[in-house]
């Protein structure tokens, strides 16, 4: 067994069939589609540094926004996952039990680390920590 096939079977299933035994929550089923949504692609993100590019004070903070953005896509998306390819686990449990995980959204096939939600996130969050700290602290608290 290789060790990313260790890490699905003894670290991820184990834990995402807690999560739907244990976890299920009307009010979280509806709400944890929309905050997913917003890592989305980066959308969210690339969306405040356009947004902070256009206002004259945060200029500088937009540029290097999207700078980062662009080197973690670069980074993350076009170097990393390729040489990881680690599957996504409930591509793994379909493919080596046959049993499907119920999710909440529409799943993704390409790989999933490292997750392009996390960097896109945490980059566009330690930016604005750095620029300022106002806009810094809930843009960490969102990525947390």
């Amino acid at each position: 067994m290789d060790i990313l096939s260790f890490f699905a079977e003894h670290f991820d299933l184990p834990i995402l069939d807690w999560i739907a035994a244990n976890l299920w929550n009307p009010v979280l089923d509806v709400l944890m589609p929309l905050i997913t949504l917003l890592g989305d692609a980066g959308i969210f993100w690339i969306a405040v540094a356009v947004l902070l590019l256009l206002i004259p004070k945060y200029r500088k903070v937009g540029l290097s926004m999207g700078f980062a953005l662009l080197l973690g896509l670069l980074v993350c998306n076009v170097t990393l996952k390729p040489l990881v390819g680690r599957i996504r686990p409930y591509d793994y449990q379909l493919e080596h039990f046959g049993r499907q995980i119920p999710l909440l959204v529409e799943g993704l096939h390409d790989f999933s680390f490292p997750s392009g939600h996390t960097i896109a996130s945490f980059e566009a969050c330690t930016v604005l920590m750095l620029g300022n700290k106002k806009l810094g602290i809930p843009a960490t608290l969102l990525a947390i």
